[in-house]
């Protein structure tokens, strides 16, 4: 497996690179991935959630608790429950969704994928969408997998990255571009 060298030096790469170990020896990586997604989307929509894995006076036996009921409710497997618990315990829940960040950027680069990250003013279409994704296809030469969000302070237009690479063709952008040049 080849993932890049500032993904595993970082702590959270660590974490993520172990995981990933893990899941392959057990052929279950798409498992843990959709687990691991399914988190990220939790801590984002729950303050409390987000709040309880933020919060370092919450003492570890209070954190592992907590966070085995979330992964019961959301269904999550076995090993994502027994990695949850590994965090709680060491206290690295904060790093948490940047260690979902590294373990997809480490199962991509496994399949030989590039993942996109699109922020719009105004959603995308499903066509508007397959059409950016065929394009970056073109350009990076391998398969991308897209994740879009709206960002309505973008004014128009996209910011698009992959990897390191980004790709801003917003109007706030190119206003504050204008702003700049005026101002001499």
């Amino acid at each position: 497996m080849e993932n890049s060298g500032g993904i595993k030096a970082s702590l959270q790469g660590r974490y993520a690179s172990a995981l990933f170990d893990l899941a392959s020896e057990k052929g279950t990586v798409s498992a843990v991935e959709s687990d691991l997604e399914k988190i990220g989307e939790a801590i984002k929509e729950s303050a409390d959630l987000g709040a309880l894995i933020r919060n370092p006076q919450i003492s570890r036996e209070a954190a592992s608790k907590a966070i085995e009921a979330v992964a019961d409710v959301l269904g999550l497997s076995q090993l994502t429950k027994n990695f949850l618990g590994v965090l709680a315990g060491n206290r690295r829940l904060s790093a948490l969704p940047q260690i979902i960040r590294a373990f997809a950027a480490i199962a991509a680069a496994q399949r030989g994928e590039a993942t996109a990250e699109v922020t719009s003013a105004h959603a995308l279409s499903n066509e508007q969408v397959e059409q950016l994704r065929q394009k970056l296809e073109v350009r990076e030469g391998r398969s991308v997998k897209m994740k879009t969000s709206v960002d309505p302070d973008l004014l128009g237009g996209l910011v698009v990255t992959i990897g390191s690479k980004r790709i801003d063709s917003s109007i706030r952008t190119r206003l504050n571009s204008l702003a700049q040049a005026m101002k001499g």
